[in-house]
């Protein structure tokens, strides 16, 4: 059983629908060193050039559309880094539902938070907020405002004592902790409120048919449980699943969000030399 801390500052729909996970132990006067990862395997999982495409639907009707590119890796005298963006959009016409966000965000090879920015449209114009971590200085410094305008409306440093997940960063996270068995529970920070959110990954393989891919798909199943109230009302009980192969990609996620209970399901993706693992029944893990 696995012990998981993690603070999150901001939490977006597409970081919803994908909540995950750092094994962190706090300690008040000195950061704790980043999860231990195997450099092979978070290169194979994070391949530049991905992008994966979900379709959300309520009651059978479709009603938006998840997008999540890893669109480089650069590597500097400091460290090396992926960026990766994320766009979420409802669908034109869709009564009750308007959505329009996009993310870009810097996840270090180690798969923690670097640096985050938002944009998100309110009428017709568009709100922006940014996180930069500054871990040496124990401190993040956090601006929001409209986007493209003239300087920032609000400025906020915050004190931190540990490595951050961010609402885009919780999705590659998680793929790279999917592990059979484990337990989370997490202290998370989300529109401004603390709360704790459980997550319990199932020890025994699953399968799902989904429109996109002819046979069924072997998957890693988790549930858990949000002790906060996020972007578009996401709230309570969620559940996904996850490939179960090295690249750990989402397939589907049902969850509680204003509207009720919506289910995320893949569509296409674009992830050289990927196929999603067939489903064999009496397959060991």
């Amino acid at each position: 059983m696995t012990f998981i801390l993690c603070r999150i500052r901001y939490l977006g729909f597409g970081g919803a629908f994908f909540l995950c996970w750092f094994v962190l132990h706090a300690q008040p006067e000195h950061l704790p060193s980043p999860l231990s990862l195997n450099a092979a395997s978070v290169d194979s999982m994070m391949q530049v050039g991905e992008e994966l495409y979900y379709n959300v639907s309520y009651g059978g009707f479709n009603i938006g559309q998840l997008h999540f590119i890893i669109s480089s890796k650069v590597v500097s005298n400091q460290g090396s880094y992926f960026v990766v963006h994320g766009f979420i959009d409802s669908y034109r016409g869709v009564p009750f539902v308007n959505v329009h966000t996009v993310y870009e965000d810097h996840i270090t090879d180690r798969m923690y938070s670097k640096w985050f920015f938002s944009r998100t449209k309110k009428g017709n114009r568009w709100s922006m907020a940014s996180y930069e971590f500054d871990y040496p200085a124990h401190r993040l410094v956090i601006e929001h405002g409209i986007w493209k305008g003239a300087s920032p409306l609000h400025h906020d440093t915050v004190g931190i004592d540990t490595f951050y997940q961010d609402g885009l960063s919780l999705l590659y996270v998680a793929r790279a902790l999917m592990v059979p068995g484990a337990h989370y529970h997490i202290p998370s920070y989300v529109s401004e409120k603390s709360g704790y959110t459980t997550i319990d990954i199932l020890p025994q393989p699953e399968h799902e048919s989904i429109d996109a891919i002819e046979y069924p798909v072997d998957l890693i199943h988790f549930k858990g449980e949000a002790g906060f109230i996020g972007v578009f009302g996401f709230q309570g009980e969620f559940e996904g699943w996850f490939s179960n192969d090295a690249a750990h990609v989402p397939v589907i996620a049902q969850l509680k969000v204003l509207i009720g209970s919506v289910r995320v399901e893949l569509m296409k993706w674009k992830r050289p030399g990927w196929l999603p693992p067939k489903y064999s029944e009496g397959k060991e893990q």
